[in-house]
């Protein structure tokens, strides 16, 4: 069976004026359909920039990335843009939220470019954040959102589309326990679903509701491991930002 996402050979360097910092270097991983993988290491390691270049927002020094037996890393910026609304879901570290739009307008957006209906669009959006405990934010502005609530958003915009493929950078990084945990119980309804996750976090609680692990260090993928995929998600920890 063709793998959903491929890398291959997969190398980032970046000039940091004068200096080459080599940031990925040659990596080979290969994600199945319907599967939920996290990505870990230590900070610096790589693992923004490896989710950045499969879903097209970077482009790799050297290597090849696939998606759906399709190679993508040599489409034009318009086909890449083209190719992630359709088929890809990204939540961005840092939300990457639209500052003139509702939270509401910044979650129905996707859905409005793919050519929904408006009511269509805002029903679904609605839902969205009512799952999230946020239905009460929907007129508020990005700025007036607290940094627990600007994620959950992030989070309900990338899942819209019901994508094939969503990638998350620390999806759960500004959320309290019990928002992470309804995050995380919500993914694994969309890996149910048939959905493909490939997740980044820094937090081994995280990645235990994932089913396999992939541990970068220095740009390099040091070990995998294969996690039991009926585990339930549970989340022994507390504290964070009260979003």
């Amino acid at each position: 069976m063709t793998p959903v996402l491929e890398a291959r050979g997969l190398v980032k360097t970046y000039d940091t004026g004068g200096a080459e910092v080599l940031a990925v270097r040659g990596i080979d991983l290969s994600i199945r359909r319907g599967e939920f993988v996290a990505i870990m290491g230590p900070s610096g390691c790589g693992k923004s920039t490896l989710l950045n270049l499969l879903a097209g927002l970077d482009r790799p020094t050297a290597g090849e990335v696939w998606l759906d037996g399709e190679r993508i890393d040599q489409l034009s910026e318009a086909g890449l843009a083209r190719m992630r609304r359709r088929r890809i879901g990204v939540v961005f570290q840092f939300f990457n939220l639209m500052p003139t739009l509702s939270a509401i307008e910044n979650v129905e957006l996707p859905l409005l470019l793919m050519g929904r209906r408006r009511r269509d669009a805002r029903d679904a959006a609605s839902l969205l954040m009512s799952d999230l405990r946020i239905g009460e934010k929907h007129d508020a502005a990005p700025a007036h959102l607290s940094g627990g609530e600007q994620q959950r958003v992030a989070i309900a915009r990338a899942l819209a589309n019901t994508p094939d493929l969503l990638l998350a950078d620390e999806p759960t990084g500004n959320l309290d326990s019990v928002a992470a945990r309804e995050v995380l119980a919500l993914l694994r309804a969309a890996r149910d679903r048939g959905q493909t996750l490939l997740l980044v976090t820094h937090d081994a609680r995280v990645a235990s509701a994932a089913d396999r692990v992939i541990m970068l260090r220095d740009g390099r993928v040091s070990d995998q491991s294969e996690l039991q995929v009926a585990r339930p998600v549970a989340f022994p920890f507390d504290g964070g930002d009260q979003g």
